[in-house]
């Protein structure tokens, strides 16, 4: 059971980092000028004109949280620092440069320059709601896994919090983190899908989340799993995403199939790579990760030795909190 975990974390966070890089060069294509040229594997330059195996502020604040878990353990000021040494001097990025930084993440740099606290620095209005903090979820889910599902949630809800307020996109993290608990435990993914649908009837009742589980319908109410490719938003609207990222691994059969139905959907490639790349790579395991996606990456070295340390931190039984 240990060597699996191992495989699945080790997993679930390359396939973050990887699927951020299959996608950055067609980000904000659309669907169809996509289909012209649909993506095969790793590729250069396009959108924002990198060299192959480029990855973004997806997989920059991703390990911005793996890092800072694996040294620090559960801080918010550790963690907000590290994502503003990221955002002022380019701390693990590809190129020493963050780029492609959302705007409600940027904002909530400024207001932690300002000395605003973690918990109260992201945007909450309704108009941030990106992905933003989804994005970089996956590593906060992994270390959470073994706490009991309300306080697992609510480490989910603050580390969300540190860029994106609102308790939409708080519960687009829970919700994402309640199904990484169950692909983590073996579950397959329709198992897991179901898990998140029993779970959601009573784990957020009387929470300030509960309000906006209306939002997430097409997930909660089990229909996402039917629907065409032709209904599926690939925006970077948090519920746009998390609907895609389930619905691309509910319909393949591998981690390179469902990476590359995720990339090819268009739009916010990147994230929506990143983020069902985490649920592919944590089910299917590191192994299945192919070999030239992996060898491509910019900085894999560095990559490998930041996740295998936070493997270890996961794996340790003692309490982490």
């Amino acid at each position: 059971m240990i060597h699996e975990n191992i495989n699945r974390i080790k997993g679930g966070i390359l396939g973050v980092i990887v699927g951020d890089a299959l996608g950055l060069p067609v980000q904000f294509l659309t669907r169809e000028e996509i289909l012209k040229k649909p993506v095969t594997g790793m590729r250069g330059y396009g959108t924002f004109n990198y060299p192959m195996g480029t990855w973004s502020d997806d997989g920059s604040l991703t390990l911005c949280t793996v890092v800072s878990l694996s040294l620090a353990g559960y801080n918010l000021r550790d963690m907000s620092e590290r994502f503003l040494k990221w955002f002022d001097s380019g701390y693990l990025t590809p190129y020493e440069e963050a780029f492609d930084i959302g705007r409600t993440t940027a904002e909530a740099m400024v207001q932690l320059k300002q000395g605003v606290q973690p918990l109260e620095a992201g945007p909450k209005d309704e108009h941030s709601n990106g992905n933003g903090s989804l994005m970089r979820i996956l590593p906060a889910a992994l270390y959470s896994s073994e706490l009991p599902d309300e306080e697992f949630i609510r480490k989910l809800t603050e580390i969300s919090r540190v860029t994106h307020g609102h308790p939409r996109s708080q519960l687009g993290c829970a919700l994402y983190g309640l199904l990484v608990k169950a692909l983590l435990e073996g579950e397959s993914p329709v198992r897991a899908y179901k898990i998140l649908k029993e779970k959601s009837l009573t784990v957020f009742k009387g929470t300030p989340l509960e309000k906006e589980m209306k939002a997430y319908q097409r997930i909660l109410d089990g229909s996402l799993i039917a629907l065409p490719e032709e209904k599926i938003v690939s925006s970077g609207y948090v519920v746009d995403t998390l609907e895609a990222s389930i619905w691309c691994l509910l319909q393949a059969v591998s981690l390179k199939e469902t990476l590359l139905k995720a990339v090819n959907l268009g739009e916010d490639t990147d994230t929506i790579g990143a983020v069902t790349g985490g649920l592919a790579g944590l089910y299917y395991g590191y192994t299945d990760i192919p070999t030239e996606w992996l060898n491509e990456l910019i900085k894999k070295d560095q990559i490998l030795e930041q996740i295998d340390r936070f493997v270890k931190v996961c794996s340790k039984k003692e309490q982490r909190f």
